[in-house]
């Protein structure tokens, strides 16, 4: 009901339009206000680098400020497309039990950045986005080969990635794209080196001009639980 009332205060407070769609809001929302100082940090990063590489727990808003950015852009007409990706490590070994083609096994997976990105957008625009192939979800099976220029391209749960697939992942980037490259290093699923590990380390040894954002437990925004239940965890470091 708050949502509600604070959205009539807002159609009341504006001159009447005849071509104003119930729509309006949604595709017009306010620019995400950051709720932490880590938070700030990947903002004015993302609005100032082409590369960036976010790190951390779950809760920090990683994916969240992601899918918010991949949506504005889009919804503003900055990037001709948004391209979302992961690595299926361990989710390989299940996709073939989902229904669909190769990209349909996959959604489940970037369920994450997709549902940010309707709630922001709208479930209409949204749909309407894929339709029109300005929202591709492309698993890594079919990367290879493939350009992407002029686009936001997002690397969720990047800490599964081999050093080989990410290689190849980043010699897939074009002209005018910008990268996120998203990631928790303490949670990879692979029983060798982890390719986000090599990124990070080829980053910091050659100083190269790619901010690395790193969220800590105080920066845990989901809820108190879940912060409680990630302290837990790590300190018995399970």
């Amino acid at each position: 009901m708050k949502r509600r009332r604070a959205r009539l205060e807002l159609v009341d407070d504006r001159p009447i339009r005849v071509h104003r769609t119930r729509f309006e809001e949604e595709r017009n929302p306010p620019p995400i206000q950051p709720m932490t100082a880590r938070q700030a940090e990947y903002l004015e990063a993302l609005g100032s680098h082409p590369q960036v590489i976010v790190l951390g727990p779950a809760g920090t808003g990683k994916t969240y400020i992601a899918g918010t950015r991949a949506a504005d852009l889009l919804r503003q007409r900055r990037v001709a497309k948004v391209v979302i990706t992961r690595p299926n490590v361990p989710s390989g070994r299940s996709l073939g039990f989902f229904p669909g083609s190769l990209e349909e096994k996959i959604a489940p997976w970037v369920a994450p950045l997709t549902e940010t990105m309707k709630e922001r957008m709208g479930d209409g625009a949204f749909e309407i986005a894929v339709k029109a192939g300005e929202i591709e979800v492309v698993p890594f099976e079919v990367m290879r080969g493939r350009t992407f220029k002029n686009c936001l391209v997002i690397l969720d749960e990047a800490q599964n990635t081999t050093p080989a697939e990410i290689k190849m992942f980043l010699t897939r980037i074009g002209d005018d794209t910008q990268v996120i490259i998203n990631g928790d290093v303490s949670q990879t699923d692979l029983r060798e080196t982890s390719g986000l590990r090599t990124v990070i380390h080829l980053v910091k040894s050659r100083m190269m001009p790619i901010p690395i954002v790193e969220f800590g437990l105080d920066d845990i925004v989901r809820s108190g639980i879940c912060a409680e239940w990630v302290r837990a965890f790590e300190e018995a470091r399970v």
